[in-house]
């Protein structure tokens, strides 16, 4: 009887400092554009901060929630935009905002980055309307090539 061991996962490339650059500057381009004044944070995979930004006009509250979207979907793997009916009345994550003492926040603005498939990292976008927060943080993500 033989045996074959499992091939070795493939290592993923961690998001690096120069990725988390791309990510803050494409989601302030595209909030520029837009004419919407924003902060960006962007996390590794162990939801350690790598990057920050927030324009000097953007409310102060754009700061904590862009991190605590970006942590969020980083955690859960998913966009914040697709989280915000879990935690509704009946919704499968109704009680996790307060079950946990993390910064979690679901409001759309926080998209998760991926690489060859595998989770690397996210970036949180706070600062415009939810949607535009989402928008601008998927432009980031997308000028990276996610």
């Amino acid at each position: 009887m033989s045996t074959t061991a499992p091939a070795p996962a493939t290592p993923v490339v961690p998001l690096t400092i120069q990725d988390a650059e791309i990510l803050v500057d494409a989601a302030r381009r595209a909030a520029e554009e837009a004419g919407v004044t924003v902060a960006v944070t962007v996390l590794d995979a162990g939801g350690h901060l790598l990057a920050f930004r927030r324009d000097d006009r953007a409310v102060l509250i754009a700061g904590e929630t862009s991190t605590r979207k970006a942590y969020t979907a980083v955690q859960l793997n998913a966009p914040t935009a697709a989280l915000v009916d879990a935690v509704q009345p009946g919704g499968l994550f109704h009680t996790l905002p307060t079950a946990l003492d993390r910064p979690l926040l679901f409001i759309a603005g926080g998209v998760p980055v991926h690489r060859d498939g595998r989770l690397i990292g996210a970036v949180g976008v706070g600062g415009g309307a939810p949607d535009q927060d989402h928008d601008f943080a998927t432009a980031a993500v997308e000028a990276l090539g996610g």
